[in-house]
């Protein structure tokens, strides 16, 4: 048993060796060759890249969203249908997101929240068409994101309509520059209010164009209201589940008692949406699933194309080498280890050219992480990369190693 293992072991090292020294010995060809697997390679190896990056980018930007949180609105933040129907119907009322907190007083929160765009001064410094967020002190418990310095506004600041308000970072720099935020005034369209926190740095959305959460301001929605009005304003209430487990549940309850509020019969269609970040998560890889397959297609066009290189190049081979193959066979080799060789000088060729292209996948994953969004050849990448190449090296050889293992020994030593 250990003689035979250690014979086949030795007939394929013999065999890794001449497929080693038949590479080197068309070194301009080989290189050549490999070139259409190299820029499959590639592209497989980007396309998983990129496609990883957007996925985690798509997350962080969503990530203020709550897992276990639900938004009701007017419309549905993935809108499918008839536009219309959802644009016509009646926007959330303060004082129905009023009602709401009355009738789910058990809920661990219910804040509802409205926004406007609005110039923001301090000194001379000009900020125009930021988002101003009307919204209560339970914020911190439906999204991401904590004042990195000072504080966020209390339930009494919220109750005796206080003029205060909270900047995120990218507004404290352009802003203040090097001057202390806390406790001043800034005017927010034509009213002043007093700067009481500084929200920690989260982001954006990024490649995807999403909101800048360094860019916002967060005021009571009291004085919101009081300030720039409530008639005609469009209102968001979030609300937090008790727990992910009992989400769908609590999905219930939250359509049931807006479904009272809004005096809906049994019949009647609902004019409100509830959403939630798995709706959008959903989305997300809809449509990633068939960019992604899109971008398999595409590339593997250039593998098919380099694949049938790889082939016509050991046909040639096999051309070139058929006295060679006659006198191997004529002084003892079987035909298995012909195949073998084969084989391993198209599972060469296209390794290494898998490989060339996993190194210029590194660079182009280098600038994309640099210029565009947080990016990198992960492990899984370079598996699936080396494996593709290997078996592409397999489907490519398979024929003419069958021909060189097939050839006759008397016919090839007369081969000129």
């Amino acid at each position: 048993m250990l003689r035979m293992m250690h014979s086949f072991l030795y007939n394929i090292g013999e065999s890794f060796a001449i497929a080693l020294r038949a590479l080197r010995a068309s070194k301009s060809r080989a290189t050549l060759t490999t070139l259409g697997i190299v820029i499959g390679i590639l592209a497989i190896a980007t396309t998983m890249t990129v496609s990883n990056g957007l996925g985690n980018n798509f997350k962080e930007s969503i990530s203020a969203v709550g897992s276990d949180v639900l938004y009701v609105s007017r419309m549905p933040w993935i809108i499918t249908g008839d536009y219309f129907k959802y644009r016509n119907r009646p926007h959330i009322k303060y004082k129905e997101t009023e009602e709401l907190a009355r009738r789910m007083q058990g809920t661990i929160a219910i804040n509802p929240s409205t926004y406007a765009s609005r110039n923001v001064k301090f000194r001379s410094t000009v900020l125009e068409n930021l988002i101003v967020i009307g919204t209560t002190d339970k914020q911190m418990m439906v999204a991401s994101g904590v004042p990195e310095h000072g504080r966020f506004f209390s339930a009494s600041d919220v109750h005796n309509r206080k003029f205060v308000c909270v900047i995120g970072s990218e507004i404290r720099e352009q802003l203040f520059r090097n001057t202390d935020p806390l406790q001043k005034d800034i005017k927010i369209g034509r009213y002043a209010f007093r700067v009481i926190g500084v929200m920690e740095t989260q982001g954006s959305g990024g490649f995807f164009g999403g909101p800048n959460f360094d860019r916002r301001i967060f005021v009571p929605i009291t004085s919101f209201t009081k300030a720039y009005g409530s008639r005609n304003r469009e209102f968001t209430i979030a609300a937090k589940a008790p727990s992910q487990e009992e989400l769908e549940t609590f999905r219930y309850e939250l359509v049931s008692e807006m479904r009272k509020i809004r005096k809906l019969g049994p019949t009647a269609e609902d004019n409100f949406s509830i959403n939630s970040m798995d709706s959008l998560m959903s989305a997300y890889n809809n449509v990633m699933g068939i960019v992604i397959l899109i971008g398999f297609i595409i590339t593997s066009f250039s593998l098919f194309v380099g694949g049938i290189g790889v082939m016509n190049i050991m046909l040639v081979s096999v051309t070139e080498r058929t006295r060679e193959i006659g006198i191997r066979k004529a002084v003892g080799a079987r035909r298995g280890m012909i195949l073998t060789e084969f084989l391993f000088e198209s599972c060469c060729l296209c390794t290494v050219g898998g490989t060339i292209g996993l190194v210029f996948s590194y660079i182009v994953a280098a600038l994309i992480n640099k210029f565009m969004m947080p990016a990198a050849v992960s492990l899984p990448i370079v598996i699936v990369a080396i494996l593709v190449s290997f078996m592409i090296g397999i489907v490519s050889g398979i024929m003419p190693a069958m021909r060189a293992a097939k050839l006759n020994p008397i016919v090839a030593l007369a081969y000129e």
